[in-house]
């Protein structure tokens, strides 16, 4: 009963079908195939809904709730950062446009460094909406102009298509950076999470696909090795955990690679990639995320394999996503301030 499927990034209550997909989400029945009236009568004794969509339904509706009071939180990007300009690009690439917003902070018209950020959601959810706080911030206090992707999710769209939507928006921004401001010798890649494992992995993808590597990257609580379970933290935090946990770890690592042979891909855990020739990285993390032990071990490796910069930020006490909300924590804060720092000395500093 396979069909259609809606934009894998959308709100279906406010964002329109991306130009990738084919039409609304719920799965269709050929008149044709042979097998149509098993599939018709399956229909009427169950939910118009396939199982496929009722298994995602709660992982994306529980993602993002519809029945929060807007008091209940903290202020917006736009309130806070109103000197930030934003505005959208259509990127193309072999599968379609793929959609970014940029950010674009007050100042100088000279070519300032850019940074290509990837949104968290286990590759599953989200949208560049989501972490417009993260990256109007960055924009603002490092002067850089912000991409945020707005790459294809699982499962309908599975390892690599994401990644390749990545790729195609570095080659996109070497190439065409200045027409949004932005210095294509300077590109930081970045991202939260899911997004943050994205973003380890492309310098590995662009240097095996014949594209030039980002300058640096920037790694937000970031998963860095598809084989969890290896790591005593993970064993040890994500049982119980809130944020996230052990049964989501497993439904997103089907979800976005299926075949588990793919697991210790290179552009899927680049901690098992060849690490030669790394960009400088800096890598941000809280002592209670179950990813600290994994995000331990890849600094680690970094620093073996000669990276010329491999920082990691770590707090006491912190979880996953510490430096999401605005206000929550001033380790939230402090982690911007590390951002800033790395950044002075890499890309800004080129």
């Amino acid at each position: 009963m396979g069909g259609d499927t809606k934009d894998a990034g959308a709100d279906p209550a406010e964002i329109p079908v991306d130009e990738r997909t084919d039409g609304p989400g719920v799965s269709r029945i050929d008149p044709d195939d042979p097998a149509a009236p098993i599939y018709r009568l399956l229909k009427k004794m169950r939910s118009p809904l396939t199982l496929r969509d009722m298994m995602i339904l709660p992982v994306r509706t529980g993602y993002i709730s519809d029945k929060i009071d807007p008091a209940d939180l903290p202020p917006s990007a736009e309130k806070l950062y109103p000197q930030v300009v934003v505005s959208e690009v259509r990127v193309p690439s072999p599968a379609g446009p793929v959609r970014c917003l940029v950010y674009t902070p007050p100042g100088a018209d000279a070519a300032r460094p850019m940074m290509l950020y990837l949104h968290g959601g286990g590759f599953t959810v989200g949208l560049p909406q989501d972490t417009a706080y993260i990256t109007s911030r960055i924009a603002f206090e490092n002067g850089m102009v912000v991409v945020s992707a707005r790459y294809r999710l699982a499962p309908e769209w599975p390892f690599p298509a994401g990644m390749d939507d990545a790729l195609a928006v570095l080659r996109w921004m070497r190439g065409h950076g200045r027409e949004i401001g932005g210095d294509p010798g300077r590109i930081v890649a970045a991202g939260d999470s899911a997004g943050g494992n994205m973003a380890a992995a492309l310098p590995i993808k662009a240097r095996d696909e014949g594209a030039v590597m980002p300058d640096a990257t920037v790694l937000l609580c970031p998963i860095t090795d598809f084989l969890a379970e290896e790591y005593e933290s993970f064993d040890r935090l994500a049982p119980l955990g809130i944020i996230y946990d052990t049964a989501f770890i497993g439904y997103i690592r089907g979800a976005y690679v299926v075949h588990r042979d793919l697991w210790t891909h290179p552009h899927v855990s680049p901690a098992r990639a060849d690490l030669r020739g790394y960009p400088p990285t800096l890598i941000v993390s809280g002592t209670h995320d179950p990813l600290i032990d994994d995000n331990r071990a890849f600094t680690q490796k970094l620093q073996e394999r000669g990276c010329r910069l491999a920082e990691h930020f770590v707090r006491e006490g912190m979880p996953h996503g510490y430096y999401f909300f605005p206000g929550l924590f001033k380790q939230g804060d402090e982690a911007f301030g590390a951002i800033r720092s790395f950044l002075a000395k890499t890309v800004a500093a080129m």
